[in-house]
């Protein structure tokens, strides 16, 4: 059947919605990226970043413009400041966008899922396409360089066996099993993403002037670093070692790139996908005071998030989504 006669569903539009602001977002911190960096295999992955980014928001617009539907604000070039010092060196923006792909290819996965016209479906297979493309591309950079950190490795395998007791589970107070590469892995890669966010925030931080989002950056700095700390001693616990931190990557630069509506919505947006991460960590893991602290972890997150929700609102940087047909109005 021709798109023309099937309209947009509401995952639909929410989920280009939420791509156009990201995108837009994208499109700022590539420019300024490439303003400052030094390292020619990190400039040659922003500039990859920067040409997915419009060529995203190239088809988003047309799509936009098909269903006759406003086109979110999203961000401009008003939102970056290309002018200012580096805030972060050349290896924190690797790791940066390493992780942000890794963002991207969880979206875009959803977003595919979602999504029933076949433009559609065919734009987000294209984009986690493009998402994966560009996750090898860091990998193999981070990699060659270094500077890519693997989650554990245990020394050895066991056979198959049946879980028979609960105290596999269950055991609070007597000698704790050690951590199953389930528990290890996702306590890593949690880890990775909430040191990679402590160290945006603490440079966000580092160069507003405004008294409202200074408060919120040093929420933001509290709750990863809490999440930081507990994570990380259940790895050295089990002589794991944990990732490494990255605030050595920030400069002393004291002028922002972003403006603070593009430094908050940066902030929020990573705190909402980490009570994600953390929910997905807390199903799947077995012993059950690594599962309680993931639910900790979430409250703590949607307290910040909670935070995130008022300044927006505040500033009045909110987008209203489309909503649904009022009948009572209509009647």
């Amino acid at each position: 059947m021709d798109n023309q006669k099937n309209r947009l569903t509401s995952s639909e539009i929410t989920s280009l919605w939420a791509q156009y602001i990201q995108d837009t977002m994208s499109v700022c911190i590539s420019k300024y990226v490439l303003a400052k960096v030094k390292d020619s295999e990190v400039y040659s992955l922003f500039e990859f970043t920067l040409e997915l980014a419009e060529k995203h928001l190239h088809v988003l617009r047309d799509i936009f413009k098909a269903e006759k539907l406003d086109l979110p604000i999203g961000f401009t070039d008003k939102d970056v400041n290309l002018d200012a010092p580096p805030l972060f060196t050349d290896t924190f923006w690797l790791v940066y966008i390493h992780e942000m792909t890794m963002h991207g290819l969880a979206g875009y996965s959803i977003s595919f899922s979602v999504s029933a016209r076949k433009d559609i479906r065919d734009h987000y297979y294209q984009c986690n396409i493009d998402a994966m493309d560009l996750y090898n591309k860091s990998i193999e950079i981070l990699i060659s360089k270094g500077i890519y950190q693997r989650s554990p490795y245990f020394s050895k395998t066991e056979r198959g066996h049946s879980i028979t007791e609960w105290g596999y589970v269950m055991d609070l107070f007597g000698d704790k099993r050690q951590l199953n590469s389930m528990e290890a892995g996702n306590i890593y890669f949690n880890l990775k993403k909430s040191i990679a966010a402590k160290a945006l925030v603490n440079g966000f931080k580092q160069v507003t002037k405004d008294k409202d989002i200074y408060s919120f950056m040093e929420e933001c700095l509290h709750t990863a670093s809490k999440n930081i700390n507990i994570f990380s001693s259940l790895l050295q616990q089990e002589n794991l070692q944990s990732p490494r931190l990255m605030d050595a990557e920030i400069t002393n630069s004291d002028v922002a790139p972003f403006s603070d509506k593009l430094m908050v919505f940066h902030a929020g947006f990573l705190f909402h996908l980490a009570t994600t991460y953390y929910a997905a960590a807390m199903i799947t893991s077995m012993r059950i005071d690594v599962a309680g602290h993931c639910d900790a972890s979430i409250l703590r997150d949607l307290k910040t998030i909670s935070s995130f929700g008022r300044i927006m609102i505040k500033k009045g940087w909110i987008e209203k989504l489309p909503r649904a047909d009022d009948r009572k109005e209509l009647s």
